[in-house]
């Protein structure tokens, strides 16, 4: 019995000798030993080749942007922090339409930054019952590319949140919104759609919802199972315009939400020929598996899109360093977003430059190629 209490008392003692011995060098005092989940978020202890990459390898198009001051003002201070990053051209999704699109061309023209900027416009939906909806807006279509429009932004809100004058939800792939898609066939611009949000908001907020943490803070993303409709019948309805108007280029934003099942969304890759992707804000769930990851762009890399969404100049350089580098377990901007590790998924140069710049060149060829020549 002897023995054994000695043994125990020298076990401990070694271990308290070896948490000396080992112990971390100028490490953050910690919070206190009883925490919440939030609040753990501890640096991690691996030691493996760092690359962070603050400017892209190559030229890029941003491809899903939104700037609601282009129609005013100096833009030399927004071009310099774009020229940072090796942004050639920004695409700003939030044009508005009519004279309000007429003066952001107009400020960018006089400034002589048409190869730096590209507009798509929007539309209104909430007068789709007016007798006169159809043509006025195929008119408005025809204006805004006269005044230097390249292509048309539909918001989520206007799949999920937009109503008739009867107040009943309008459906994305309502028959009296073909005339719009078939105009966008007909003048050659693309249409680049949003709908539903990520399929986590209309579960239950348990602890089996991955976006636990993202729904306690944005209490306002939560969705009932049937508000405004169930996700599956949001999302079908956008695919119901790609197979109905296969002459118009379609971008599905957000990786049609499913960057997280990438075999369903290589399903509608296939099936989907005038479909193409662009992954803003969903960096971080194509970081966590590298693999398929790599696997997915590899096999589609002639319709995938570079986008960021919300322009925000220090964020971008997980995006780069996803895209570019091999690098393992890193931590993404927003962690409400992504509580797990990124790894970047190592693509060729002959891949980076299609998603960075020669995809978008194909679906807005008015882009000046030579900018993007010989530069990185």
């Amino acid at each position: 019995m002897l023995r054994k209490r000695y043994a125990l008392v020298l076990f401990i003692a070694t271990l308290f000798l070896g948490q000396s011995l080992f112990a971390q060098p100028n490490r953050r005092e910690p919070l206190d030993i009883n925490i919440d989940w939030e609040s753990y978020d501890p640096p991690s202890t691996l030691v493996v080749p760092e690359n962070p990459r603050y400017r892209a390898k190559f030229p890029f198009v941003d491809i899903h942007n939104h700037q609601w001051r282009l129609g005013e003002g100096d833009l030399s201070p927004l071009v310099s922090e774009m020229d940072s990053l090796n942004m050639q051209v920004l695409v700003n999704l939030s044009g508005r339409g009519g004279q309000a699109l007429k003066q952001m061309t107009d400020n960018i023209n006089a400034q002589g930054l048409s190869h730096r900027f590209v507009i798509f416009t929007n539309i209104n939906i909430r007068s789709i019952d007016d007798p006169d909806w159809s043509e006025e807006t195929v008119k408005q279509l025809e204006f805004d590319v006269e005044n230097g429009a390249k292509g048309l932004k539909i918001y989520k809100s206007q799949g999920m949140s937009h109503t008739d004058s009867s107040g009943n939800r309008i459906p994305i792939d309502d028959e009296r919104l073909d005339p719009v898609w078939a105009k966008c066939g007909e003048l050659g611009i693309p249409v680049l759609i949003h709908s539903a949000d990520p399929r986590s908001f209309w579960e239950p907020h348990d602890s089996l919802n991955e976006r636990w943490l993202e729904l306690k803070l944005r209490p306002g993303r939560k969705r009932g199972p049937d508000n405004p409709a169930p996700w599956e019948q949001i999302i079908a309805e956008q695919h119901n315009i790609f197979r109905k108007h296969p002459g118009t280029t379609f971008i599905n934003a957000h990786f049609g939400w499913f960057a997280n099942d990438l075999t369903k969304l290589s399903q509608l890759m296939e099936e989907l020929p005038n479909m193409h992707v662009e992954f803003g804000a969903v960096i971080a769930e194509l970081g966590r598996q590298p693999r398929a990851a790599k696997a997915f762009f590899e096999k589609y890399q002639d319709r995938i899109l570079f986008g960021k969404d919300a322009y925000n100049p220090d964020e971008y350089a997980t995006y780069f360093r996803v895209l570019e580098t091999e690098d393992e377990y890193f931590p993404y901007y927003k962690r409400y977003h992504a509580f797990w590790k990124m790894y970047g998924i190592g693509l060729s140069d002959e891949i980076l430059k299609k998603i960075y710049y020669e995809n978008a060149l194909k679906l807005i060829p008015s882009l000046d190629m030579d900018a993007f020549q010989g530069t990185n």
